[in-house]
C-alpha cells in the first residue's frame, strides 16, 4: 500500500515524464491515450467544489494513472524524498479511489463472453431484444433504463397519450439484464473506451444520492456495440440551447406540457394585457421534418378540441406557428406536401419560412430582422453526432457519426461495432450515410443481433476470436415508406422506396388509420400496446388530460 502511495504521488509531480515515458515503452496505443485524455479533461471542468482544489494537470495524471492500473515509479528519481508527503495522504482517500474506478474486469476462460452495449435507444433494444443470452453474458449502459417509442412522443404533449405508453424498461426488453448473475444495467454515461485494454469508462447519472460524485467506473469487455445516439441540431445558433425545448426524450416531452398547460394558466390571470396573453399563447415549432409536423398537428387538435372548451377566455389568443427554412417534410412525395400544408392551415397552424438568427427568451429573430415573440419554442431540425461520438478517435463517415464497414464493424479496432443514429458508412464501402430514422436503427440491430448469435454458436464471442469467422452477406437496407400525422384525423403515408422512385402515397382518414395501426404494431411490449389503445380510447370519448403535475 505504502509503495503504491508513493507512486502515485511521484507520477503527480511528473505529469509530462509519464507520458513520454509511456510513449518511449509504447504502453499505449497514441489515438486511445489522446482520446481519453480529451475525455477525461472535459469530466474534470465539471467536478463541483466538493473535491478537493487540486491543480488540473495534476488530476488529470492522476485520473490516468489510476485507470490504467499502473504501478511502479516511472522516471522519477527521488522516492525516498516524497516518502514523507505520502505517509500523510489519509487511507480513507485511497479506499475512495480505489471504489472510484471499480468496475467488471475481463471475462475469464470458461466464462460466457461479455457484451457491453452503450444507449438504449432503437438500434441498442433491438439488438438487446434478440441477443442470445445462453450465449452471452450482456452489460447495457445508459443515462436512461428505458427506450422511448419516439414516433408517439409527440402525442404525450398535449395529453392525447400518457408518458409511461411510450416508455419501454429496458429490463422488460432483455430481461437478463435484471435477472442473470452477471448481466447487469448500469444508469450512467460512457466517457471514454480503450480499445487495447478491451475497456469502457463510465461516469454515473449524478443525483445526490452518491458519497461522491461524479462517481466513475470501467467495464471489460469482449464485444462493444455503440448506439449512443445522436444530439439535436441547433447550427450553433444563440440562445436555442438555453431556451428552446427538444422532443426527444420523455423528460423534454413532460417539459413542453408543463409550460403549454402554464402558459394557459397564466394567460388568464387578472392583469395580463392582450400582449402578454398573445405572447404566451404563442407556439412556435421550428423543423418542418415529420416531428414537427406531428407536433403542430397535435397542437391544433389539441386547441380546436380542448382549449376552445376549457379554456374559453383565452381561446382566442392560442396559435401555433411552424417555421421551416424550405420545404416541410421534404422527403415525401410533392402531392402529399401539399396535402399537409393545405390541411395544417386549415387548421389554424401558420406556416413561416425563414432562418432564425438567434433566440431570446421571450422571442426569437429570423435572418430577415422579422421578430416572433413566443411563449412556447420547440426545435426540431434534425439530429448530429453527439459530443461523446465527435471525441472517439474512430473513422469518421460523412457528417461526423462513427465510420463503419457493411457489417456495423469500425474497421480499425477490434471488436467494436456501431449502429444506430451514431453510425454511417466509411465512404470506401461506397454506400451512402443513412438518414437518422427509428426504422434504420432497428434494422441495424436486428441484423447486428443476428451477426453476433452466429459468431458465438461458432465460439467467435470471445475478445480477439472472430477474425476467422465468416461474416456472411453484409446490412442491406431497403426503405419501407414514411408515414406522418397532420391532425384533425389525417396522415400521410408514403410507401416508396427513395424520394425519386414511384410507389403508392395516400393521404386523409384512411392513411391516420393506417398510421395508427403500423404505429401500434410496432410497440415492443403487449403491456405498452394495451396502454396506447386504452388512451387513444379514453381521449376520444373523454378529450385529453390536462392536469399539470
Amino acid at each position: 500500500m505504502a509503495l503504491a502511495r508513493i507512486a502515485r504521488s511521484n507520477l503527480r509531480k511528473s505529469g509530462g515524464a509519464f507520458r513520454s515515458y509511456a510513449h518511449e515503452n509504447n504502453m499505449f496505443n497514441e489515438r486511445t491515450y489522446t482520446t481519453k485524455c480529451s475525455l477525461l479533461s472535459n469530466l474534470d471542468s465539471k467536478l463541483d467544489g466538493n473535491f478537493s482544489q487540486i491543480s488540473r494537470s495534476k488530476e488529470q495524471n492522476y485520473m490516468n494513472f489510476s485507470m490504467r492500473g499502473i504501478a511502479g515509479t516511472p522516471y522519477n528519481q527521488h522516492a525516498s524524498a516524497n516518502a514523507q508527503r505520502v505517509e500523510e495522504e489519509s487511507e480513507s482517500e485511497l479506499e475512495d479511489d480505489q471504489i472510484r474506478y471499480a468496475g467488471l474486469e475481463a471475462t475469464k476462460p470458461g466464462e460466457k463472453p461479455r457484451v457491453v452495449v452503450l444507449g438504449t435507444g432503437w438500434a441498442a433494444c433491438r439488438f438487446l431484444k434478440g441477443l442470445d443470452t445462453k450465449i452471452y453474458d450482456v452489460v447495457c449502459i445508459s443515462p436512461r433504463n428505458h427506450m422511448v417509442f419516439t414516433p408517439l412522443l409527440a402525442s404525450t404533449c398535449v395529453g392525447t397519450l400518457e408518458f409511461r405508453s411510450v416508455a419501454e424498461p429496458v429490463g422488460r426488453i432483455q430481461d437478463a439484464v435484471a435477472k442473470d448473475p452477471n448481466s447487469y444495467f448500469f444508469l450512467a454515461s460512457c466517457t471514454g473506451i480503450d480499445t487495447n485494454k478491451h475497456e469502457v469508462y463510465c461516469e454515473v447519472v449524478p443525483n445526490g444520492g452518491l458519497s461522491r460524485e461524479p462517481y466513475q467506473f470501467k467495464v471489460a469487455y469482449d464485444k462493444l456495440v455503440i448506439a449512443a445516439g445522436a444530439e439535436p441540431l441547433t447550427f450553433g445558433i444563440k440562445g436555442v440551447k438555453e431556451h428552446a425545448f427538444f422532443l426527444r426524450e420523455v423528460n423534454h416531452a413532460q417539459e413542453i406540457r408543463k409550460r403549454l398547460l402554464l402558459n394557459l394558466m397564466l394567460s388568464e390571470n387578472p392583469g395580463t394585457s392582450e400582449e402578454e396573453k398573445k405572447r404566451l399563447l404563442h407556439c412556435v415549432v421550428i423543423g418542418g421534418g415529420p416531428t414537427g409536423v406531428e407536433f403542430s398537428g397535435e397542437l391544433s387538435d389539441f386547441i380546436m378540441n380542448d382549449v376552445c372548451e376549457r379554456y374559453t377566455h383565452v381561446k382566442d389568443y392560442i396559435h401555433v406557428t411552424l417555421i421551416e427554412a424550405n420545404e416541410i417534410l421534404s422527403s415525401f412525395d410533392v402531392s402529399l406536401r401539399q396535402y399537409a400544408i393545405k390541411h395544417l392551415t386549415k387548421s389554424g397552424v401558420h406556416l413561416l419560412r425563414g432562418v432564425v438568427k438567434e433566440v431570446h427568451p421571450q422571442k426569437l429573430i429570423l435572418s430577415d430582422g422579422t421578430e416572433v415573440p413566443y411563449g412556447l419554442l420547440v426545435w426540431s431540425t434534425g439530429v448530429g453526432p453527439s459530443e461523446f461520438v465527435k471525441k472517439l478517435n474512430f473513422p469518421s463517415s460523412p457528417g461526423g457519426r462513427i465510420g463503419v464497414d457493411q457489417w456495423m464493424r469500425v474497421p480499425s479496432v477490434e471488436d467494436v461495432f456501431a449502429l444506430g443514429d451514431c453510425a454511417g458508412f466509411l465512404e470506401q464501402t461506397g454506400r451512402p450515410v443513412l438518414p437518422a430514422l427509428a426504422q434504420v436503427a432497428e434494422r441495424q440491430g436486428k441484423f447486428l443481433v443476428e451477426l453476433f448469435n452466429k459468431i458465438g454458436k461458432q465460439n467467435g464471442g470471445k475478445a480477439l476470436s472472430a477474425n476467422a469467422i465468416q461474416l456472411g452477406d453484409p446490412f442491406v437496407y431497403k426503405h419501407l415508406g414514411s408515414m406522418a400525422s397532420v391532425g384533425g384525423y389525417k396522415a400521410l403515408v408514403d410507401l416508396r422506396q427513395s424520394k425519386d422512385a414511384k410507389g403508392l402515397s395516400l393521404a386523409g382518414f384512411l392513411s391516420w388509420l393506417i398510421w395508427r395501426s403500423a404505429y401500434l404494431t410496432r410497440v415492443l411490449s403487449w403491456r405498452n400496446r394495451f396502454y396506447v389503445a386504452v388512451n387513444w380510447g379514453t381521449t376520444f370519448v373523454f378529450g385529453r388530460d390536462n392536469t399539470r403535475i
